[in-house]
């Protein structure tokens, strides 16, 4: 993998993908649906639409309740910095302009079928990983690439659960 051997300040990267048999309308309704994602996710437990947002738009924030086994429970702020639909929807975790972590979904029409990616970096503003590493700085490239293989395990299982929806949904409607 690319990111091997990482540190945290290189602001490293995984991404995903997967072939879904049905029009990108159809994948861009569940990815921009932030109230889905909980559900997709071992460890987001909880979102919730901040500022008077009722749905995703760009500039919107959301609240996100975050549970992990190593890391403890947390909530973080995310705001919306791309959203082109449908092909593009993406959130920044904490400040916009300096992220702890940002999030990206991309969709793609492919010969009669949509290829879905999400995309993850990690960084630049330090996170609750940062705290970590800060107490074993000797397992900094250890640490930052378990998280990313977890994020790599984690996004992948979304996307596949994703697929199995939009394609059952696309079989019901057609």
């Amino acid at each position: 993998m690319e990111w091997t051997g990482a540190r945290y300040a290189d602001t490293p990267t995984v991404e995903v993908e997967t072939r879904i048999a049905t029009v990108p309308e159809r994948v861009w309704q569940l990815v921009s649906d932030i109230e889905l994602m909980p559900k997709l996710s071992p460890e987001l437990q909880s979102v919730r639409w901040l500022g008077g947002a009722d749905g995703p738009a760009l500039g919107a924030r959301f609240a996100g309740r975050n549970k992990h086994e190593s890391l403890g429970e947390w909530e973080t702020t995310s705001h919306i910095v791309r959203f082109e639909p449908p092909k593009v929807f993406a959130w920044a975790v904490e400040d916009p302009a300096c992220p702890t972590a940002t999030w990206r979904f991309t969709i793609e029409p492919v010969r009669g079928a949509t290829v879905l990616r999400q995309w993850v970096q990690l960084g630049p503003a330090p996170s609750g990983l940062s705290l970590a590493i800060e107490k074993m700085p000797e397992k900094e490239q250890k640490i930052v690439f378990v998280r990313l293989r977890e994020f790599e395990h984690n996004m992948s299982m979304a996307l596949e659960e994703i697929r199995k929806l939009a394609e059952a949904n696309w079989r019901a409607d057609t």
